[in-house]
């Protein structure tokens, strides 16, 4: 079933207003390794990097 010019309104805008890309440029070969080490977790390469960035600032939180 094709999107609604409405619905994908509200979803630009909703991205606009609650989220901020990051751009992140790697070597092909490290690209590589993340990807397989995300396929090996059952995690997306996108879900693999939020996670090891959110458990990357709550280890550095906790040795404050």
């Amino acid at each position: 079933m094709p999107m609604t010019d409405e619905r994908k309104q509200y979803l630009y805008d909703y991205q606009k207003k609650k989220l901020k890309r990051i751009p992140l440029d790697v070597p092909i070969e490290v690209y590589e390794k993340i990807r397989q080490h995300a396929e090996e977790k059952s995690e997306s390469v996108s879900g693999f990097i939020k996670r090891a960035i959110a458990e990357t600032m709550e280890r550095e939180q906790t040795r404050k």
